[in-house]
């Protein structure tokens, strides 16, 4: 190309003078032009399909060229002054509709539908940018080259410029044909995708007939405005157009191996510069016109505004797609960010994200970390497959998710484990976990069954190893925690001590104490207040347990261990004792409920234990209410209902704990000679209406039997008014007091 280009610009200054460089030049035209013949026959007979027939026209039109300019040279050239007959006329015609249709087989090739680097979808800007773009660089192609044309002047009927002819008819014919081929040639070679075959070639093809047919005026141009030499220079072009369409015959190349390939980014600049080189090369041949001392006429100037107009309308436009390019990539940033920092199953935050969370909270120190991790989930893949263990995975986190604030985060860390941070400060720990067990405490539905989920849980403040520590160490400690709450029995939460792997077993602890309190064994208290006046009317007692290691066990796993190690009877009575004992002690006037399992009903010494504590404190039996809670089913329910008409005869009240969960259903409240009803806090829903319903149905049931109803877990105002509108007069929960010692009982107390 460097070499072509060196020769043309010597041999247009024909320093050996003109008529030998005409003819060295019309040589080198000819040379070029058989060598397009025979290179695109032969690379043709090596591809096949519209990569073939492209060629193939190419090399016809090309040969055909050739057959015009033997014709016009072997019948005197232009020496006599005489123009191409009506068989040259036909040979020079005959390439421009070749050349034409040759660039729409090949245009069509990379603008076809599949395998191209773009995405097809219709809201795609590339796509639409690329199809206007096409449309507007097309005309400006076409409006360019009709100026050139038009410039042109008489210069076009000279023989020196093809077609040879001084027939204004056979002239315009032959531009509009040549415009046909240099706007398909564009659009095309815009359109072009990068991923698609051939693009290369298309490229230069297209550089080539745009060079070929302005060297073809420039040629008629210079003979309009008298410039020497202007037929070499003109010449010379149309060489350089020979040469790039030599290139473009070239058989193509394997497809580079990365996009990054120097090649293609070439391909890549030449593709953005095409559209705007019509624009600059009419406003090179504007300036050059004037300089030489010609006059623009008013076709010449309407043109370039029009020329002006149109290429500011295309950049709009593409700064218009640009930001739409933006926007999308602004778009897909976010979503590989969301990818990245997010759970694919869940659509939670996940590791990455949560240790992100973490470091910022340690920044300030108050938060508190919960990790999480399902009990017994293997079972569930076992039993329902991994389908389902995923479905129930995406559920649980959903329901985890309600039972945190905005501000909180909750993460799955992987597999069953879920990690949540709590920000700010939070006093009560064991309450945060135990929002997170009673969120999981309903049944989930898995494949038409109904599956129970529980959760072991690690909880750790910051600072309690009193030693720097980094996200990972506070994972870690989590992690100790969760696993020691499943050593003792699952379904549990456990704070972090330094010395939480150490074993712990509350059924020892009871069984030393000889009818004491063990070591770390205390009483909280709830109040139960009337409404609408919220008035505290009862207290439940509640048991906690700190292991001598610090860990806070939940109840329900101490509960059961001691229920497992035939101790429950003996847990009770110490609750019952101590309990008496301290409201007594404290002078509450109030009812007491304290909690029994259901297997005290089968105990007929049970009545005689009740009777002992009630006269060794001085207790009036009816301030006293017995809360059945169930671990296992009632399975004789006419003698549990026995058991309670001896306690109703002490004058003892007894309650159905927990109703609406568990074993609990109807036919205890037909079977059994019960005074109270409590409603379980898993019956409330974020649904008021809902909530309306059920309460009034279940509220309305329990009255026409004579039952007192206390509805549990009772957190928010709006809460509360529904259970008033529903004919609730008793209620319990955070809103109106936490669990707590019984000297801060009612310092608690919001009324």
């Amino acid at each position: 190309m460097v070499a072509s280009l060196l020769l043309v610009v010597v041999n247009a200054l024909a320093p050996w003078g003109y008529h030998l460089a005409e003819t060295g030049m019309v040589a080198l035209q000819a040379v070029l032009g058989i060598v397009i013949v025979v290179r695109g026959f032969l690379v043709a007979r090596r591809v096949d399909g519209p990569f073939r027939w492209w060629r193939v026209l190419i090399a016809a039109a090309c040969l055909s060229w050739l057959i015009g300019e033997l014709m016009w040279w072997t019948g005197g050239g232009s020496d006599d002054g005489r123009v191409a007959g009506a068989r040259e006329i036909v040979a020079y015609l005959l390439p421009a509709v070749l050349i034409f249709v040759a660039v729409v087989v090949l245009g069509r090739v990379g603008t076809g539908v599949g395998g191209g680097g773009t995405d097809d979808g219709p809201d795609n800007p590339v796509r639409e940018h690329s199809t206007v773009a096409s449309v507007l660089d097309g005309v400006v192609a076409a409006l360019a080259f009709s100026l050139l044309s038009y410039i042109a002047g008489y210069g076009g009927l000279a023989a020196a410029a093809f077609p040879r002819s001084n027939n204004p008819t056979v002239l315009l014919i032959y531009s509009l044909l040549q415009l046909c081929a240099v706007v398909a040639g564009v659009y095309f070679a815009i359109l072009y995708r990068p991923g698609r075959p051939s693009r290369a070639n298309c490229l230069l093809l297209t550089g080539g007939v745009m060079i070929l047919t302005s060297a073809d005026r420039m040629v008629a141009y210079f003979r309009t405005v008298g410039v020497q030499n202007g037929d070499l220079w003109g010449g010379g072009a149309f060489v350089i157009g020979l040469v790039l369409v030599i290139f473009a015959m070239a058989e193509p190349a394997p497809r580079p191996t990365t996009p990054a390939d120097t090649g293609e980014r070439l391909m890549d600049w030449v593709q953005l510069t095409l559209p705007y080189a019509g624009f600059a090369g009419i406003a090179m041949l504007y300036g050059y016109h004037v300089l030489i001392g010609q006059q623009l006429d008013v076709v010449l100037v309407v043109g370039a505004v029009a020329m002006v107009l149109l290429v500011a309308a295309r950049q709009v436009f593409a700064m218009r797609t640009q930001q739409k390019l933006t926007v999308r990539l602004y778009d897909t940033q976010r979503r590989l960010a969301h990818q990245l920092h997010h759970d694919a199953l869940t659509g939670l935050p996940n590791r990455i994200l949560f240790a992100q969370r973490l470091d910022e909270a340690m920044q300030h120190g108050r938060f508190v970390l919960i990790f999480l991790d399902l009990d017994d989930f293997k079972d569930v893949n076992d039993r329902f497959g991994h389908a389902a263990g995923d479905e129930l995975l995406r559920a649980i986190g959903q329901r985890l998710k309600r039972c945190v604030r905005d501000t909180d985060t909750l993460a799955r860390i992987g597999g069953d484990e879920f990690a949540i941070l709590l920000d700010g400060h939070v006093d009560e720990l064991e309450a945060a976990a135990e929002r997170l067990r009673v969120g999981l405490r309903d049944p989930f539905a898995v494949h038409g069954s109904s599956v129970r989920v529980k959760a072991s849980m690690g909880v750790v403040r910051p600072g309690m190893d009193g030693a720097a520590q980094s996200s990972d160490d506070l994972l870690r400690q989590a992690d100790i925690s969760m696993y020691a709450g499943k050593r003792l029995g699952k379904d549990t939460a456990v704070v972090y001590q330094p010395s939480s792997a150490a074993t712990i077993d509350f059924a020892s602890a009871l069984r030393s104490a000889d009818g004491d309190a063990p070591p770390g064994f205390r009483l909280v208290y709830q109040i139960v207040v009337g409404l609408p006046d919220t008035v505290p009317v009862a207290v439940e007692a509640l048991a906690r347990w700190t292991t001598p290691t610090g860990i806070e066990m939940s109840p329900e796993t101490f509960v059961a261990a001691a229920e497992a190690a035939g101790l429950g009877a003996a847990l009770d009575a110490l609750v019952l004792d101590l309990a008496c004992r301290e409201v007594r002690q404290a002078g509450l006037d109030l009812d007491i409920h304290v909690n029994i399992g259901a297997r005290r009903l089968d105990n007929p010494a049970f009545e005689q234990q009740v009777r002992q504590v009630l006269t060794r404190h001085g207790l009036p039996p009816g301030r006293l209410v017995l809360e059945i809670t169930e671990t296992l089913p009632i399975v004789d329910l006419a003698h549990a209902a026995t058991q309670i008409n001896r306690l109703n005869a002490l004058g003892v009240k007894v309650a159905l704990d927990d109703f609406g969960a568990g074993f609990n259903s109807l036919t205890y409240l037909h079977a059994l000679p019960v005074h109270i009803v409590k409603l379980d806090r898993g019956l409330a829903s974020t649904d008021p209406a809902r909530d309306m319903t059920l309460y009034r149905s279940v509220i309305g049931l329990c009255h026409e039997l004579g039952l007192r109803v206390i509805v549990e877990g009772i957190e928010s105002v709006t809460q509360r008014d529904t259970v008033c509108r529903a004919g609730g007069r008793f209620a319990q929960g955070h809103l109106f007091g936490r669990p707590v010692p019984i000297s801060e009982l009612f310092a608690s107390v919001r009324i």
